[in-house]
């Protein structure tokens, strides 16, 4: 797969979610990748950097910040986002968090969902199998207040 179009994708997937609330509550999306820096003690340590050119096997994080842009505290806020298909979902950053495997049909635990194998017979779904992540904020989200949500997930 060529680098610019996986970017396209994850541009395009960075503005999915904002449909799901809009109007009360703000979301913002981004996507990083992570890089191994050596210290000048030699130790490495994990960085977070703009997701400006990724390859094959690199590790991202979306991250998903959102607002309650109105005067009243909104209830039952749930924020969906699609998996973009050059990224093998690994796992969300909250237990709250559900995933579907087809297309957002249907959602659970990914221990709960099952999907169709190559050979036509039913089969745990695994984490590569994982479409969209859900949250649902489980109370009204307070005016002016803000959250962040994220999950990782590796280029094919």
């Amino acid at each position: 797969m060529r680098i610019g179009t996986l970017l396209i994708a994850l541009a395009l997937i960075a503005l999915a979610p904002a449909a799901a609330i809009a109007g009360s509550v703000a979301l913002k999306s981004s996507v990083f990748v992570e890089r191994v820096a050596t210290l000048p003690d030699g130790t490495a340590k994990i960085e977070l950097r703009a997701a400006d050119t990724v390859v094959p096997g690199d590790r991202l994080v979306f991250i998903l910040t959102y607002r309650n842009e109105t005067s009243r505290p909104v209830p039952d806020v749930v924020i969906t986002n699609p998996v973009p298909a050059p990224v093998a979902f690994e796992a969300a950053a909250a237990s709250v968090a559900e995933v579907s495997v087809d297309g957002g049909r249907n959602w659970g635990s990914i221990g709960t969902l099952r999907v169709q194998g190559d050979n036509g017979q039913s089969r745990p779904a695994t984490t590569s199998d994982v479409t969209h992540v859900r949250w649902a904020i489980g109370r009204p989200v307070p005016p002016g207040a803000t959250g962040r949500l994220s999950f990782r997930g590796t280029v094919k």
